[in-house]
């Protein structure tokens, strides 16, 4: 069967360091859902600001990896714990393919058609998207559900401290993301710097224990 995408993501995710490793809820990044031809019509849509979310499926598609494996090591277990690919949302798949849940915020008419905006997209910029579908709360959710090996993870959010150059920096955006801990679970050194590119802005920072420091954000991620 081939498929094709139907629509791709627009947000400011330039690079997959960063992106959310799971849809966010509440969040307030906002993404664009941008359709191609020949989906680019009003009919497709019709209905469609009935619904608070939608399913998306999506495709990794900067997985370079070229073979598969039967198991991987989730960075939430410290990369260190293998589990089977099929009990994990692993990017590294026999398909590439993802799933993520959605806000529809509003529809906006554009000059390349009507364009969804989104928000707790775990997506970087670019991805194709290859189908879309409604959320139904009494057929989706299951309050109940057990959650595997994620059940057994303490997730807990780190103290974001911007230094004193950083605080006119606009920080809504950057601190929902930098409170998830963006580094692999496995990367644990208080004198390591790391960067992440979002919205033409590259941001660094420190981590050590629960506090992440950042250190500088520039408007050019080119030189790192």
């Amino acid at each position: 069967m081939d498929i094709s995408p139907v629509a791709y993501i627009r947000n400011g995710f330039s690079d997959k360091f960063g992106v959310p490793r799971q849809p966010v809820r509440d969040s307030r990044i906002e993404s664009r859902i941008v359709f191609t031809e020949p989906y680019r019509v009003p009919e497709a849509l019709r209905g469609i600001e009935g619904y608070s979310h939608l399913w998306l499926l999506w495709g990794f598609h900067n997985n370079r990896r070229q073979q598969w494996s039967p198991t991987v090591r989730p960075p939430r277990l410290g990369g260190n714990r293998r589990v089977g690919v099929f009990a994990t949302r692993s990017p590294v798949r026999p398909n590439p393919i993802g799933l993520t849940v959605v806000r529809l915020l509003r529809v906006e008419k554009t000059r390349d058609g009507l364009t969804l905006v989104v928000s707790g997209a775990d997506m970087q910029d670019g991805t194709p998207v290859y189908d879309i579908k409604p959320y139904i709360a009494y057929a989706d959710a299951i309050p109940d559900a057990r959650c595997g090996f994620v059940d057994e993870v303490d997730f807990h959010a780190l103290e974001v401290v911007w230094q004193a150059e950083c605080l006119t920096v606009p920080r809504v955006q950057w601190e929902e993301i930098l409170r998830q801990d963006p580094r692999p679970a496995y990367q644990d050194n208080p004198d390591r710097i790391y960067h992440i590119a979002f919205s033409n802005e590259d941001l660094a920072f420190r981590v050590e224990g629960d506090r992440l420091t950042v250190l500088s954000v520039r408007l050019d991620s080119t030189n790192r």
